[in-house]
């Protein structure tokens, strides 16, 4: 049941009269349940898509935590399908967007009898560029011979494709060095005056998703469709009168980055290599235009010297002393500038040129006001082996998004199974400026009662503790025996990873897989035909993970997932929230916390048939106050403290 107070439904007379209201279509007896094997009627469920119609009826803002089970999915397609409005569904990644699109839309849509067209639009980098991969065929330099391979394999791809997604090429992994030869970017486009513009695969998705009654997207293009069109751009997404975000949980992280700017060291190097190639190619015979796009190399490369050798991530204004740093820094712009007037000199040249000349100015402009930031801004750096990202983050997003969001004339639906901290949305609603949104909140159909059980192991030390890790892996072995593997070990740092690898080595009678020495669909897929695996993750693993059935049956938590105190955006706020006079560990802090441990305990019960026992290492749960906001938020385990009641368990099941 919901904990908040139904709305009225005078208004919504079709809501309370119609015998095909959304709820209606649910029931035990809907079309739903006859027409899809496996389906049954779930109270919440109906529930929800009531209470969701009446927002798209609205235009309302509603804003709903479904537990694991509820069937949040459906409970919004139902209502979504029957509106005929046009509708914009956000997806957290891009395999819940692969899913909602070829599995769950198709399987209502057609439940339903409803005639709607459904359309999938993904970022550009998603698509192929027929331009690249023609010039990168010319060039023919490839940094090996499986580059070489997979390069022909792409070919021989390209012509067959029809929509020229590379999710269709399983065989070349996502993470491939050769993709942004062969993809474009907002950046390196070439737009109308592109030779293959009438074949372009993205503009094709574009053409497809203005048609569609029913479009989906990801967080990522949606944020990154406000930022182009808040610059004067252009619109990526059609318009629509409603939008539904699913893992609606990621959206503050995703919008801080969109709100904000951001240079790299890979799209100044990008930005040189083309220019290189287009001089080439075009004849462009200006001078020294190859020589200033060999200066700003040099610059990059001598930037990313000046953070020193070792991989790190701070606050620009911690190296305000660092005269090394300044140094390099002006050069850097001094070359960037440099090539900017190399470029205005060559761009009427040839289009090639005039889109470099562009992207030039652009990244320029950029790296000014990231230099140059406001107090509302944080200026700050990470820094990888061998390159740098730059980035521009605003303290406070609630007033842009809350400005999106009143007067649009949408509807709006805000939906996760993790978006309440002990059964209050005031963090999620204060985050994105939706503090008079309607909320509806339904806990899990799961019998956690009868089917899990929470450990919290005794004798462990403070988390700060040097050998901290090393007692979570000593008290995790037997549990590790008990369940016979079929566990995930989530840390909360990739350092807590690496030593509990170490440890384990020999230690376990069951197959050992570890975060980065695969992909993670690679991984995952492992772990489910194992059957008996133990699998170690950090954040990534933390959620958007879906293994049912026994071969997950053991899920182990190091630590209480606090953002790291050296963070420096959440420094800035930190220290922002405190000029305000509010708390930063309460306000902020803690409730981002207990989202993130809400992700990752929810890895362990996928389906009703579930068994598990969720291990929870860190004794502050029982030690400090807060401990009972993590607890109360977690789904109602019956709780242990002793390791033969988790063994008991694992032979009851």
């Amino acid at each position: 049941m919901p904990t908040d107070v139904p709305p009225k439904t005078s208004h919504h007379p079709e809501a309370t009269a119609s015998p095909s209201r959304s709820a209606d279509l649910l029931s035990a007896t809907g079309p739903l349940a006859t027409r899809l094997p496996g389906f049954f009627a779930r109270a919440g469920q109906q529930q929800m898509a009531e209470r969701i119609e009446a927002t798209l009826t609205d235009a309302g803002v509603f804003i709903a935590e479904s537990g694991t089970g509820t069937g949040k999915t459906f409970a919004y397609l139902v209502p979504v399908l029957r509106s005929g409005k046009k509708t914009l569904i956000s997806s957290g990644t891009r395999h819940l967007q692969d899913q909602i699109y070829h599995r769950d839309l198709p399987l209502v849509r057609d439940a339903l009898g409803i005639p709607v067209s459904v359309a999938l639009l993904k970022g550009r980098a998603n698509y192929l560029c027929r331009y690249r991969l023609a010039r990168t065929a010319a060039e023919g330099r490839f940094a090996s011979r499986h580059q070489a391979s997979d390069f022909q394999k792409l070919v021989a791809w390209a012509g067959r494709t029809r929509r020229g997604d590379i999710a269709e090429v399983s065989e070349i992994p996502e993470d491939a060095e050769l993709w942004p030869f062969v993809t474009s970017t907002a950046e390196n486009c070439l737009g109308g005056d592109c030779p293959d513009f009438d074949k372009c695969c993205v503009n094709a998705a574009r053409r497809e998703a203005l048609a569609a009654d029913v479009v989906v997207v990801n967080h990522h293009l949606f944020f990154a469709d406000l930022a182009l069109r808040e610059e004067g751009f252009s619109q990526l997404l059609p318009g629509v009168e409603a939008v539904v975000f699913d893992e609606a949980h990621q959206l503050a992280e995703i919008a801080s980055v969109f709100f904000g700017q951001s240079l790299s060291a890979h799209q100044l190097n990008g930005l040189c290599r083309d220019v290189v190639a287009e001089d080439v190619r075009e004849k462009s015979g200006v001078a020294g235009l190859a020589e200033a796009a060999g200066k700003l190399e040099k610059a990059v490369a001598d930037f990313r010297l000046a953070f020193g050798r070792e991989p790190k991530r701070d606050a620009l204004d911690k190296l305000e002393d660092d005269k090394a740093f300044h140094h390099a820094l002006t050069e850097l712009a001094a070359r960037l500038d440099g090539l900017v007037e190399a470029l205005a000199l060559a761009a009427p040249k040839g289009q090639g040129l005039a889109n470099c000349h562009r992207r030039a100015l652009e990244l320029s402009e950029r790296l000014a006001r990231i230099r140059d930031a406001t107090s509302d801004y944080v200026s700050w750096y990470e820094t990888t082996a061998r390159g740098f990202s730059l980035y521009l983050t605003p303290l406070d997003i609630s007033v842009p998004f809350r400005g999106r969001i009143e007067g649009s004339g949408k509807a709006w639906v805000f939906t996760s199974a993790t978006l309440a901290i002990n059964k209050s949305f005031a963090h999620f609603q204060k985050q994105l400026g939706l503090e008079s949104a309607e909320t509806g909140l339904w806990d899990s159909p799961f019998d956690y009662a009868r089917n899990t059980l929470l450990y919290l192991p005794t004798g462990l030390p403070n988390p700060g503790s040097p050998d901290y890790t090393v007692a979570v892996i000593e008290a995790a072995l037997p549990v590790l025996a008990a369940s016979r593997g079929r566990a995930f070990l989530l840390f909360t740092s990739h350092r807590a990873l690496r030593l509990a690898e170490e440890l384990l080595q020999g230690r376990l009678d069951h197959p050992l897989l570890v975060q980065g020495e695969a992909p993670r669909s690679v991984l995952l897929e492992r772990f489910r035909s194992l059957g008996n695996a133990v699998l170690l993750g950090t954040s990534s693993f933390w959620e958007g993970v879906d293994v049912r059935g026994e071969a997950l049956s053991c899920v182990i938590i190091d630590k209480l997932p606090f953002a790291t105190p050296d963070d420096p955006v959440l420094r800035a706020r930190a220290r922002a929230m405190e000029e305000a006079g509010r708390s930063p560990f309460a306000d902020y802090q803690l409730p981002s916390a207990v989202i993130a441990l809400k992700q990752g305990a929810g890895r362990l019960i996928r389906d009703e048939s579930d068994h598990g026992v969720l291990m929870l290492c860190d004794p502050r749960l029982l030690t400090r106050g807060y401990g009972k906001i993590f607890l109360d938020s977690l789904p109602p385990m019956p709780r242990t403290r002793a390791l033969v009641d988790v063994e008991r368990f694992f032979k009851a099941s």
